[in-house]
Protein backbone atom coordinates (compact mmCIF):
# COMPACT_ATOMS: atom_id res chain seq x y z
CA UNK A 1 0.00 0.00 0.00
CA UNK A 2 1.18 3.27 -0.93
CA UNK A 3 1.46 6.22 1.93
CA UNK A 4 -1.07 8.17 -0.17
CA UNK A 5 -3.13 5.30 -0.01
CA UNK A 6 -2.39 4.69 3.05
CA UNK A 7 -3.08 8.39 4.40
CA UNK A 8 -6.49 8.07 2.76
CA UNK A 9 -7.35 5.17 4.60
CA UNK A 10 -6.32 6.32 7.99
CA UNK A 11 -8.38 9.64 7.12
CA UNK A 12 -11.86 8.27 5.57
CA UNK A 13 -13.57 9.04 8.60
CA UNK A 14 -13.25 12.33 11.13
CA UNK A 15 -12.48 11.42 14.67
CA UNK A 16 -13.23 14.69 16.04
CA UNK A 17 -16.67 15.65 14.66
CA UNK A 18 -17.04 18.10 17.35
CA UNK A 19 -19.26 21.56 17.54
CA UNK A 20 -19.66 23.40 20.41
CA UNK A 21 -22.41 21.96 20.80
CA UNK A 22 -21.94 18.17 21.04
CA UNK A 23 -21.24 16.93 24.16
CA UNK A 24 -18.95 13.97 23.23
CA UNK A 25 -17.10 13.02 19.92
CA UNK A 26 -17.32 10.34 17.44
CA UNK A 27 -14.92 7.21 17.95
CA UNK A 28 -14.37 6.79 14.74
CA UNK A 29 -10.47 5.91 13.43
CA UNK A 30 -8.43 8.81 13.37
CA UNK A 31 -8.13 12.03 10.69
CA UNK A 32 -7.99 14.05 14.78
CA UNK A 33 -6.12 16.43 13.39
CA UNK A 34 -8.45 17.76 10.74
CA UNK A 35 -10.68 18.98 13.55
CA UNK A 36 -8.42 20.93 16.11
CA UNK A 37 -9.98 24.30 17.32
CA UNK A 38 -13.23 23.53 16.64
CA UNK A 39 -15.95 23.44 19.69
CA UNK A 40 -16.05 26.15 22.75
CA UNK A 41 -14.49 23.77 25.67
CA UNK A 42 -14.91 20.54 27.62
CA UNK A 43 -15.09 19.18 30.86
CA UNK A 44 -13.08 16.29 31.96
CA UNK A 45 -14.43 13.87 34.76
CA UNK A 46 -13.43 10.80 36.65
CA UNK A 47 -9.88 11.31 38.47
CA UNK A 48 -6.24 11.45 36.76
CA UNK A 49 -4.35 7.70 36.33
CA UNK A 50 -3.16 7.04 39.92
CA UNK A 51 0.42 8.23 40.04
CA UNK A 52 0.62 9.72 37.00
CA UNK A 53 -0.23 13.30 37.39
CA UNK A 54 -1.55 13.85 40.98
CA UNK A 55 -1.94 17.71 40.26
CA UNK A 56 -4.04 17.55 37.02
CA UNK A 57 -7.29 19.42 37.13
CA UNK A 58 -10.00 16.82 37.37
CA UNK A 59 -13.26 19.00 36.60
CA UNK A 60 -11.47 21.52 34.49
CA UNK A 61 -12.62 23.30 31.61
CA UNK A 62 -10.02 22.48 28.65
CA UNK A 63 -10.16 24.37 25.11
CA UNK A 64 -11.27 22.51 22.40
CA UNK A 65 -8.09 22.32 20.41
CA UNK A 66 -6.12 20.79 23.50
CA UNK A 67 -8.30 18.11 23.17
CA UNK A 68 -7.24 17.62 19.96
CA UNK A 69 -3.74 17.59 21.14
CA UNK A 70 -4.50 15.06 23.54
CA UNK A 71 -5.83 12.99 21.21
CA UNK A 72 -2.93 13.31 19.17
CA UNK A 73 -0.97 12.44 21.50
CA UNK A 74 -3.69 9.56 22.64
CA UNK A 75 -2.71 7.85 18.98
CA UNK A 76 0.76 7.91 19.39
CA UNK A 77 0.43 6.23 22.69
CA UNK A 78 -2.12 3.59 21.46
CA UNK A 79 0.65 2.65 18.68
CA UNK A 80 3.82 2.85 21.29
CA UNK A 81 1.31 0.55 23.86
CA UNK A 82 0.45 -2.14 21.11
CA UNK A 83 3.92 -1.93 19.70
CA UNK A 84 5.46 -2.84 23.13
CA UNK A 85 2.72 -5.16 24.50
CA UNK A 86 2.84 -7.12 20.97
CA UNK A 87 6.84 -7.65 21.30
CA UNK A 88 5.82 -8.94 25.03
CA UNK A 89 3.26 -11.23 24.35
CA UNK A 90 5.69 -12.77 21.13
CA UNK A 91 8.75 -13.27 23.47
CA UNK A 92 11.31 -13.40 20.65
CA UNK A 93 13.29 -10.27 22.27
CA UNK A 94 16.43 -11.57 24.93
CA UNK A 95 18.72 -9.49 27.24
CA UNK A 96 18.28 -5.61 27.82
CA UNK A 97 16.13 -5.48 25.12
CA UNK A 98 13.69 -7.88 26.36
CA UNK A 99 13.59 -5.80 30.02
CA UNK A 100 13.72 -2.20 27.94
CA UNK A 101 10.02 -3.87 25.88
CA UNK A 102 8.64 -5.04 29.41
CA UNK A 103 9.52 -1.96 31.12
CA UNK A 104 8.17 0.66 28.72
CA UNK A 105 5.03 -1.38 27.53
CA UNK A 106 3.74 -0.73 31.34
CA UNK A 107 5.02 2.79 30.74
CA UNK A 108 3.20 3.27 27.52
CA UNK A 109 0.24 1.81 29.18
CA UNK A 110 0.19 3.55 31.97
CA UNK A 111 0.19 6.81 29.79
CA UNK A 112 -2.53 5.58 27.59
CA UNK A 113 -5.05 4.66 31.00
CA UNK A 114 -4.31 8.39 31.84
CA UNK A 115 -4.94 10.03 28.71
CA UNK A 116 -8.40 8.16 27.64
CA UNK A 117 -9.55 9.07 31.84
CA UNK A 118 -9.08 12.67 30.68
CA UNK A 119 -10.54 12.65 28.03
CA UNK A 120 -13.56 10.78 28.92
CA UNK A 121 -15.74 10.33 25.99
CA UNK A 122 -14.07 12.88 23.42
CA UNK A 123 -11.27 9.68 23.23
CA UNK A 124 -10.57 8.87 19.75
CA UNK A 125 -10.50 5.10 19.12
CA UNK A 126 -7.95 2.63 19.33
CA UNK A 127 -6.67 1.79 15.76
CA UNK A 128 -5.78 -1.90 14.25
CA UNK A 129 -2.23 -2.14 13.46
CA UNK A 130 0.11 -4.68 11.92
CA UNK A 131 3.89 -4.67 13.47
CA UNK A 132 4.83 -6.00 9.79
CA UNK A 133 7.60 -8.47 11.87
CA UNK A 134 9.46 -5.98 13.70
CA UNK A 135 7.66 -7.00 17.28
CA UNK A 136 9.17 -10.75 16.08
CA UNK A 137 12.98 -9.75 15.32
CA UNK A 138 15.36 -8.45 17.94
CA UNK A 139 17.22 -6.02 15.26
CA UNK A 140 14.28 -4.71 14.06
CA UNK A 141 12.19 -4.40 17.34
CA UNK A 142 14.95 -1.98 18.57
CA UNK A 143 15.32 -0.19 15.33
CA UNK A 144 11.39 0.18 15.49
CA UNK A 145 12.02 1.11 18.99
CA UNK A 146 14.62 4.01 18.08
CA UNK A 147 12.36 5.15 15.68
CA UNK A 148 8.93 5.70 17.23
CA UNK A 149 10.08 6.41 20.69
CA UNK A 150 12.02 9.58 19.07
CA UNK A 151 9.37 10.53 17.28
CA UNK A 152 7.50 10.68 20.28
CA UNK A 153 9.74 13.10 22.08
CA UNK A 154 9.63 15.17 18.79
CA UNK A 155 5.68 15.13 18.65
CA UNK A 156 5.30 16.57 22.41
CA UNK A 157 7.75 18.85 22.22
CA UNK A 158 6.58 20.16 19.34
CA UNK A 159 2.83 20.54 21.11
CA UNK A 160 4.17 22.55 24.05
CA UNK A 161 3.57 26.05 22.68
CA UNK A 162 0.29 25.10 21.21
CA UNK A 163 -1.10 24.09 24.59
CA UNK A 164 -3.26 26.83 26.41
CA UNK A 165 -4.60 24.70 29.60
CA UNK A 166 -1.85 24.69 31.89
CA UNK A 167 -3.20 21.09 32.97
CA UNK A 168 -2.91 19.99 29.75
CA UNK A 169 0.99 21.40 29.73
CA UNK A 170 1.32 19.44 33.40
CA UNK A 171 -0.18 16.19 31.50
CA UNK A 172 2.34 16.42 28.73
CA UNK A 173 5.04 17.61 30.85
CA UNK A 174 4.87 14.71 32.57
CA UNK A 175 5.03 12.37 29.96
CA UNK A 176 7.62 14.08 27.56
CA UNK A 177 10.59 13.10 29.95
CA UNK A 178 9.69 9.46 29.96
CA UNK A 179 9.14 9.27 26.31
CA UNK A 180 13.03 11.09 26.31
CA UNK A 181 14.41 8.50 28.37
CA UNK A 182 13.11 5.95 26.31
CA UNK A 183 14.36 6.85 23.41
CA UNK A 184 18.29 7.73 24.96
CA UNK A 185 17.62 4.07 26.82
CA UNK A 186 16.69 2.29 22.97
CA UNK A 187 19.68 4.09 21.63
CA UNK A 188 22.12 2.88 24.16
CA UNK A 189 20.92 -0.87 23.59
CA UNK A 190 21.39 -0.32 19.81
CA UNK A 191 25.12 1.40 19.93
CA UNK A 192 26.46 0.57 23.22
CA UNK A 193 27.33 4.15 24.09
CA UNK A 194 29.10 5.13 20.73
CA UNK A 195 30.80 8.50 20.36
CA UNK A 196 29.08 10.32 17.29
CA UNK A 197 25.89 11.22 16.27
CA UNK A 198 23.38 9.78 15.47
CA UNK A 199 24.62 6.66 17.59
CA UNK A 200 25.40 7.99 20.94
CA UNK A 201 22.14 7.97 23.18
CA UNK A 202 22.29 12.19 23.62
CA UNK A 203 24.05 13.12 19.85
CA UNK A 204 23.10 17.13 20.85
CA UNK A 205 22.37 19.78 23.38
CA UNK A 206 18.95 20.94 22.33
CA UNK A 207 16.20 19.26 20.55
CA UNK A 208 13.76 20.19 17.73
CA UNK A 209 9.63 19.66 18.18
CA UNK A 210 7.79 18.70 15.13
CA UNK A 211 4.50 19.91 13.65
CA UNK A 212 1.68 16.87 13.80
CA UNK A 213 1.31 17.04 10.53
CA UNK A 214 5.03 16.05 9.88
CA UNK A 215 4.34 13.50 12.90
CA UNK A 216 1.42 12.22 11.09
CA UNK A 217 3.33 11.86 7.92
CA UNK A 218 5.85 9.69 9.61
CA UNK A 219 3.17 7.36 11.74
CA UNK A 220 1.80 6.84 8.04
CA UNK A 221 4.63 6.58 6.71
CA UNK A 222 5.60 3.35 8.41
CA UNK A 223 2.27 1.29 6.99
CA UNK A 224 1.49 0.18 11.30
CA UNK A 225 -2.26 1.63 10.90
CA UNK A 226 -3.91 -0.74 9.23
CA UNK A 227 -7.74 0.39 10.45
Amino acid sequence: MSIWKLVDEFDRDDALRETAEEARVASTRGSFLKKAGLGAGVVIGGSAFAGAVPAFARSSAIPASDIAILNFALTLEYLEANFYAEANKLGKLSGETSRFAQVVANHEASHVTFLKQVLGARAVAQPKFDFKGTTADQAMFQATADVLENTGVHAYLGQVGNIKSKAVLAGAGSILPIEARHAAWIRDIRYHGGTTSPTTPAPAGFEEGFSKAKILAAVKATGFIVG
